[in-house]
């Protein structure tokens, strides 16, 4: 699921295309991708964008007279664009294609057309159009937005739970733009295991983990801005070469060497080094711990020489499960 950086930089980029330009055709595939239905799609048509903006993962391209277009891309939806006039023929619509396409024209003789695909067989994708300040700030699920949060603010959503760090840092009313990748760097960085409870963090952890989290997103943000340049974003995914540990299970750690462990859950995984965050135990994976129960290896060392008692990778040989991209 594209989080903060990925989204900071989709709204950058279209920002960049649309705004100034007037809406000349909206087209959506099927009725079920809106999730409002009190102003119409149509009532966007004519009308000039003014301005992005991010609300949480959401972007959302704001056009004159108080009317908006939020778009959540959930998982697997990826924005496209297509320099060229906004008139001429429809695109063609299809559930395993385009399934929403917003055609541009300035007054320059400029435009394009944005896209949105969503290559999964699951479609979460959604579409909401507005008018106002009302529901525009009904899209907020008033989760924290850490860039430029005080630490004292970002030690008031942690206060007191008993949820994991992991489970804290992803819940969109707690902070805002965070999901199961940049949520594993975040807590590498921080050097705290993602099985901690949240409201026992001490004073030190917790500024360790709020300063972790904004330069995590503000890094990746700036990083993955600057790799664009001036081209539309099209390598939008939440496996980035370069990232510590997510989406990387069995490789070294960069700062330690061991190999970066797993645990599973549902659809998705997270990632962390048993090294750095977990004093070198193993967190209990749902699967293969149940599975193998009392022969589980709770530590790096147990895994290491069941591996070499075994003649086989061990822990490595699970097989792969990564969250869909």
């Amino acid at each position: 699921m594209p989080e903060y950086p990925d989204v900071e930089l989709y709204r950058f980029a279209i920002g960049a295309r649309i705004v100034g330009a007037r809406l000349t055709a909206f087209q959506i595939a099927s009725p079920h991708l809106l999730a409002s239905v009190e102003t119409p799609p149509g009532a966007l048509v004519g009308r000039l964008a003014t301005g992005v903006r991010r609300i949480g993962k959401q972007v959302v391209m704001e056009f004159e007279e108080d009317f908006f277009c939020a778009v959540h891309l959930a998982v697997a939806g990826r924005f496209h664009w297509t320099a060229s006039s906004g008139s001429g023929k429809p695109v063609r619509l299809s559930p395993r294609g385009n399934l929403a396409v917003w055609s541009f024209e300035a007054d320059t003789g400029a435009g394009g057309r944005l896209r949105l695909v969503e290559r999964s067989p699951k479609k979460r994708a959604s579409i909401r159009v507005g008018r106002g300040d009302a529901p525009l700030r009904a899209l907020d699920r008033g989760g924290l937005e850490i860039p430029g949060s005080t630490r004292e603010e970002f030690g008031a959503r942690l206060a007191g739970l008993t949820n994991t760090l992991k489970r804290a840092l992803t819940e969109p009313a707690r902070f805002a733009g965070i999901g199961n990748a940049y949520s594993d760097e975040i807590l590498h960085r921080a050097r705290l295991s993602p099985s901690k409870r949240a409201g026992t963090l001490t004073s030190e952890e917790m500024g360790r983990l709020h300063a972790a989290a904004e330069s995590v997103l503000v890094e990746w943000a700036a990083g993955l801005r600057a790799e664009s340049g001036s081209a539309f974003p099209t390598g939008v995914t939440a496996f980035r070469e370069g990232m510590a540990v997510h989406g990387r299970f069995g490789q070294p750690c960069p700062d330690c060497g061991s190999p970066v462990q797993r645990v599973r859950r549902a659809e998705n995984e997270f990632n962390y080094c048993a090294t750095c965050q977990t004093g070198g135990r193993l967190l209990a994976d749902r699967a293969m711990s149940r599975l193998l129960r009392k022969k589980w290896p709770r530590t790096l060392k147990a895994a290491e020489e069941r591996r070499r008692r075994l003649g086989a990778p061990g822990i490595r040989s699970l097989p792969e499960n990564h969250e869909p991209d």
